[in-house]
């Protein structure tokens, strides 16, 4: 088991409102970066659907030098029409968060959340984590 200390949220910097599948960021992932699998151990879709992508005992691939201890999740959105940075989550991405927040952090009791804009010069994930979920 992997000793997980951060929970790192991402967006897929996609337009809003546009439907993207866990299968088209795994896609993403392995054909054009020539990845082993989706960087990310969880993708929130618009319509608040929670997928699995890598297992959580598997290192992750979503925030250069913190992928070793933390866990990834991305939701669908991030940006305007204009591929400008936005907060777009819908009702039901904010209430999967909170509830697969809530699950991570009981099982992973010492991991802190974040947003991807930590730990690099990024908009990801367009809105400030620490305002919303920090008291987690």
């Amino acid at each position: 088991m992997r000793d997980i200390d951060k929970i790192i949220i991402h967006c897929s910097a996609t337009r809003e409102g546009q439907d993207i599948s866990i299968d088209t960021i795994r896609r993403w992932h392995v054909v054009e970066r020539g990845w082993d699998d989706i960087g990310y151990h969880y993708v929130i879709s618009l319509d608040g659907s929670i997928h699995k992508g890598r297992l959580n005992n598997v290192q992750g691939a979503h925030t250069k030098g913190q992928n070793k201890n933390s866990i990834g999740i991305c939701y669908t959105g991030g940006c305007d029409q204009d591929m400008n940075p936005k907060d777009t989550r819908t009702d039901e991405q904010k209430r999967s968060f909170l509830i697969l927040l809530e699950g991570l952090k009981s099982i992973y009791t010492k991991a802190t959340v974040h947003g991807h804009n930590e730990f690099s010069d990024k908009a990801c994930p367009s809105f400030d984590v620490q305002k919303e979920y920090g008291h987690l």
